[in-house]
């Protein structure tokens, strides 16, 4: 079975259907073409990634920030680099997928997972908005979870190379998100706008 048939349920007729998800998120495969993603890739590649750190912690997984980036030891968020010009097209890609303007989008962070980076159980900062993450090179499961009561409302789906998902409403607001370590090199866009 595939990772992506893994995250799908089948109906009584054998047709895979798509998770239940929370309101507020919503996932769209292949918004990007292969060569869209090649190209991408080529020029993500050179970046000059640093490794996430959070109050004295460094993570797995690597990232870069451009229009804003929140510093996690001084808490609080800083202006960063310039959006580059190859980033303006994602950011127009990822906008109307979630039916915004480019300029709502003003934060771009890029992560980088190696194989066995992951991220945990987190909400955003209040800073920020809603959320547009795009996945490339390598699929990833993405989870979401929300206390209730003494246990927990949860939901998955598997992130596809070239998909898009957002988080707004109840899913941006009442639920967390985490990715558990991947298998292979992954790259992460997020597009965020500022409250």
């Amino acid at each position: 079975m595939s990772r992506r048939g893994e995250a799908e349920q089948e109906d009584l007729f054998g047709a895979p259907q798509q998770p239940r998800m929370p309101d507020g998120f919503r996932y769209q495969s292949d918004i990007l073409t292969a060569d869209e993603e090649r190209a991408l890739l080529a020029l993500i590649e050179p970046l000059p990634f640093k490794e996430f750190e959070f109050q004295g912690f460094v993570g797995k997984r690597r990232v870069v920030s451009f229009g804003w980036k929140y510093d996690f030891n001084l808490r609080r968020l800083e202006e960063s680099r310039a959006i580059p010009d190859f980033l303006v097209p994602v950011r127009e890609t990822a906008a109307r997928f979630a039916g915004m303007t480019p300029d709502d989008l003003q934060q771009i962070l890029i992560t980088e997972y190696s194989p066995g980076a992951g991220i945990g159980w987190h909400r955003d900062k209040g800073e920020f908005g809603q959320i547009v993450g795009l996945s490339l090179l390598a699929a990833c499961t993405f989870r979401l979870r929300r206390k209730r009561g003494a246990s927990w409302d949860r939901a998955s789906i598997v992130a596809e190379p070239r998909s898009a998902y957002l988080m707004s409403g109840p899913s941006r607001s009442e639920w967390e998100h985490s990715i558990p370590p991947v298998d292979a090199l992954r790259y992460s866009i997020t597009l965020r706008n500022l409250r």
